[in-house]
């Protein structure tokens, strides 16, 4: 086997390969997350020495001198032997740090290493795509703020309906990303450590170990959950913490799932009608067959993930609704996919996103040709309040206005240009001349308070969690985008 061949005969999963940061890879590393386990495991033993237990001084001196003295392959060797991967790093620690090797994982179960390690990389994993999600609405507001008065043609079932502004437009996108951000925030303010808890959550194990003190074996639980962060633990447990928490965050994340599809969506429809692109590099081959196209590659991408993430929500809900009594063993495995597999898509849809919305490209020509196809239907309802105020009734006028902007739409099916200003203009009973029609429409006229709106949103909503987190979340690298 050629030298090439041999190192690509194995699956490479694409969110490592194309899309997810190497921020949120490091997340859900395997050196990050069995150095996790061994902070836990030694916050568990700095406790149980506090609280009285019999644990040498230089066992913890050796533990904090090894956190990252990790050989994974021989702790694949171990495995390979126990078929047991916390029994692996138990011994894999004791190697590494020989006087604590009694003392590791004294009185706890694997569900307390592997369970406490999943909330701190869901902490950590929901800090990024917040950083990422505040880094993307910082992109928009500027946007929103450049083009807060560029009218252009609203749409509701995407056929044409009353004038807005490409500002006001992009609100609509932050709005939903702000949403996010607190639902992200809500959820951080509410996840809790599972704690130290033992084989079915009774904590047998632990009140063994210091004699039956039960105010001892609650200071432990607490300590614990302290040393790694958190300032409360879940109420109850069984073995592991409630599998709800994780159905929760996947509804979360699918929320900002929804929004960055929402997002995408909108572009390629802007795309199709040539108002809005996204960033087109120099070099960049839109189609393979057709060297023409600029196809919304990126904006179909955000799609697919977001897509992807709403999919995944589904394991951590049946996950959840199918535990047994304390524990059953399927969510192992389905976790182990599920749940870094959703953080690194929503990652690298956000990664995506920040990249658009940094560049977004504005055809102010095409976005007024647009507008003025159908501005004379929009128009419509000031021409028959300007003809009421002369005395016309308002019902009957609203009849012919109906027929007239009926036939003027016929006309354009059949390729021809709209004729609903001149056909109003000659009908008496609106009492208005072509010029005088043509002198009401004005697009910015039509706009109502949107450009104010967009001054209101920046200034209410936007700005004050752009003071809270957007100095944090630019110490991120600038992303990679690979496309």
């Amino acid at each position: 086997m050629s030298e090439i061949s041999a190192s690509h005969d194995r699956y490479v999963h694409p969110l490592s390969e194309r899309y997810a940061s190497p921020e949120m890879q490091r997340v859900f590393s395997p050196a990050h997350r069995f150095g996790t386990w061994r902070r836990i495991w030694l916050a568990l033993a700095e406790a149980q020495q506090e609280l009285g237990l019999d644990i040498p001084a230089e066992a913890l001196e050796q533990m904090r001198a090894t956190l990252d003295d990790l050989d994974l392959a021989a702790a694949a060797e171990y495995e390979r032997r126990f078929r047991h991967d916390v029994m692996a790093h138990v011994h894999l620690f004791g190697d590494a740090a020989p006087a604590a090797r009694g003392i590791i994982h004294l009185g706890a179960t694997s569900a307390f290493i592997g369970d406490n390690t999943d909330l701190i990389l869901h902490r950590e994993a929901l800090e990024l795509l917040r950083a990422r999600m505040v880094r993307s609405v910082a992109a928009l507001a500027g946007f929103a703020r450049t083009h807060r008065e560029l009218p252009t043609l609203g749409y509701t079932h995407f056929q044409p309906a009353q004038p807005t502004t490409v500002g006001k437009r992009a609100t609509l996108w932050i709005q939903d990303l702000l949403l996010d951000v607190e639902e992200v925030e809500f959820r951080l303010q509410t996840l809790r450590f599972r704690g130290v808890r033992g084989t079915t959550g009774t904590q047998a194990s632990f009140l063994e170990l210091f004699e039956g003190d039960h105010g001892k074996v609650e200071a432990l639980d607490r300590l614990v959950g302290e040393k790694m962060g958190f300032t409360e633990n879940y109420g109850v447990s069984g073995q592991t913490y409630p599998r709800k928490v994780d159905a929760a965050l996947a509804g979360t994340l699918a929320g900002i799932g929804a929004s960055i599809s929402r997002f995408g969506n909108d572009l390629r429809l802007l795309a199709h009608l040539r108002e809005v692109e996204e960033p087109f590099e120099e070099e960049q081959i839109g189609s393979s067959a057709m060297p023409y196209k600029r196809n919304p590659m990126r904006a179909e991408r955000m799609c697919a993930l977001g897509r992807h993430a709403i999919t995944l929500f589904q394991d951590p809900a049946n996950t959840a609704a199918t535990q047994w009594l304390e524990r059953t063993l399927d969510d192992s495995a389905n976790r182990r996919l599920s749940i870094p597999d959703t953080y690194l898509t929503l990652d690298g849809a956000l990664v995506l996103y920040e990249n658009v919305a940094s560049d977004l490209r504005v055809h102010p020509a095409v976005v007024a040709r647009n507008l003025e196809v159908h501005l004379p239907f929009m128009a419509t309802e000031t021409i028959l309040m300007h003809a009421v105020t002369r005395g016309g009734d308002r019902q009957e006028l609203h009849e012919r206005i109906r027929r007239h902007a009926f036939a003027a739409a016929a006309r354009m099916k059949e390729g021809e240009e709209a004729d609903l200003v001149e056909r109003i203009a000659g009908d008496p009973a609106f009492g208005i001349d072509e010029a005088g029609i043509r002198a009401l429409m004005v697009p910015r006229r039509f706009v109502g308070r949107a450009p104010e709106q967009v001054d209101a949103f920046l200034r209410d909503w936007v700005a004050p969690v752009l003071e809270r987190r957007l100095e944090a979340a630019m110490e991120l690298a600038a992303p990679e985008v690979r496309v």
